[in-house]
């Protein structure tokens, strides 16, 4: 996160300080330590609750978070307005976007990635790993095979590169979803275990890591031989992520090209050599994580009871027994609850 940010807001700086204009790169960096302190103290206070309701200092960080989030930034806001130089006011406030752009692409999909880390490690893995195998195998198809150009922003990609590498992507990712699913550690989320004051990553695995029966589609009875198929439910979501990652992903590759084009620079740095930047690295990763999280919000991720049951915890006694009263009232209306105990 640190060194993309910094790639991107260099090139900026190249521009802004041969006008030698104050206080771009401090208060980039001003920037970036509030976007983070948000974000991650969001996280904290979302997955974290019950570690957080047993120490009394970080009570009251977490109660007014969004309020001391938001003071944060004033400061910087009302330090950048104070730094405006007469004659220089539009290129300042080109460079007060630049910033902010940057903050979106760099630390909205890092706090992304570290959301899906928590929902399991194999919702790390398996979408970043697919992105590799992507880039690999459709550099190796369009070295061998490659004839028809794909996309002027990037001369040496080829559209049987891209084919080539959406088939070996999808395959990779539906056999390596099948190891990962098989050990708890990849599979269950992190949680906070507040017998053993410790985070842990133990569970009884969910149905999408649980082995099923699925019977094989006729057409393909025949020239497989099997009737039915023994295989996780997760390695089915595995095929959407890597179809993903090998057709959309690397629009996030040609989305880079032309910013460097614009820029006419060759990379973003040259961190690796032979490579460039670590932005270099990561342009299709960041466009990966935000699907991951949209995918898991929109179909894998329902209620869930033990984060609601943290939240309850840290409410008021009043407002915990407001709850309940409405709570059991709903079940005795329901038929859950026989009437005799409504007392």
């Amino acid at each position: 996160l640190l060194k993309c940010y910094h790639e991107i807001i260099t090139i900026g700086y190249r521009v802004y300080h041969s006008y030698d204009l104050p206080w771009f790169r401090s208060l980039s960096w001003y920037f970036l330590l509030c976007v983070n302190y948000f974000f991650y103290g969001e996280t904290v206070a979302d997955y974290f609750a019950t570690f957080v309701q047993r120490r009394e200092q970080l009570q009251f960080l977490i109660r007014y978070h969004r309020f001391i989030s938001f003071a944060l930034y004033l400061t910087g806001f009302c330090m950048f307005v104070l730094s405006l130089v007469k004659k220089h006011y539009r290129l300042q406030f080109y460079m007060f976007a630049w910033t902010h752009v940057t903050l979106l692409i760099t630390v909205t999909q890092s706090h992304l990635v570290i959301q899906n880390l928590f929902e399991g490690m194999i919702w790390f893995l398996v979408p970043i790993s697919s992105v590799i195998c992507n880039d690999i195998t459709a550099y190796i198809f369009g070295f061998f095979f490659g004839r028809t150009p794909l996309i002027k922003l990037s001369p040496k990609k080829t559209w049987e590169g891209f084919i080539g590498g959406f088939f070996s992507t999808v395959v990779f990712g539906f056999i390596f979803s099948y190891f990962l699913a098989q050990h708890q550690y990849f599979v269950c989320p992190v949680e906070y275990n507040s017998e053993t004051n410790r985070f842990v990553t133990e569970c009884e695995p969910s149905e999408l890591f649980q082995m099923k029966k699925y019977s094989v589609p006729p057409l393909l009875q025949a020239a497989l031989g099997w009737e039915t198929v023994n295989m996780y439910p997760f390695q089915m979501h595995s095929i959407a992520l890597s179809t993903f990652a090998s057709l959309i992903g690397p629009f996030g590759g040609f989305f880079a090209s032309g910013f460097k084009r614009a820029f006419k620079i060759k990379d973003f740095a040259d961190t690796i050599p032979g490579h460039g930047g670590i932005m270099d690295r990561f342009d299709c990763q960041y466009l990966m994580a935000t699907f991951v999280h949209v995918y898991i919000t929109s179909f894998i991720r329902g209620p869930n009871p033990s984060k609601l049951l943290k939240q309850l915890l840290i409410l008021q006694p009043e407002q915990q027994l407001s709850v309940y009263k409405t709570l059991k009232s709903h079940l005795v209306e329901k038929g859950i609850l026989q009437p005799s105990l409504r007392g």
